[in-house]
């Protein structure tokens, strides 16, 4: 076993079984190269999501408000959807899209909850 990391330009070690499979890229520099690009755009859409989250408390008159369960559960049921109807070969995607919605919407949640108490009445 090797407790090193692996080299970034060098060539595949291992095969997908699945002959569908379509590699994406040549080596592992490329495929972080990629992650990275995506991880910008995603922590970009994330920051623009809390401001909407930011301006909904204006609109809540109490806690429950704030956490809205049924909400959270339209969102839940709409990104599961949304993981299936992109998933492009990823074994359990659905449970990955849905543990990341779990702990953002619960975080962001707290966040809301916190700007809702510093709010002033209208």
């Amino acid at each position: 076993m090797s407790h090193q990391e692996p080299d970034l330009r060098g060539r595949p070690l291992r095969a997908f079984r699945d002959p569908a499979y379509q590699p994406l890229c040549g080596n592992l520099a490329e495929v972080r190269a990629n992650i990275d690009r995506l991880d910008d755009e995603i922590v970009r859409l994330i920051a623009e999501r809390a401001m909407y989250v930011k301006d909904a408390a204006r609109f809540k008159q109490d806690s429950f408000q704030v956490s809205a369960p049924a909400r959270q559960a339209e969102v839940f049921d709409k990104v599961a959807a949304l993981a299936a109807r992109h998933n492009r070969g990823f074994q359990n995607l659905d449970a990955v899209v849905d543990a990341a919605y779990r702990a953002m919407v619960a975080a962001f949640i707290a966040n809301e909850q916190l700007y809702f108490n510093d709010m002033t009445e209208e």
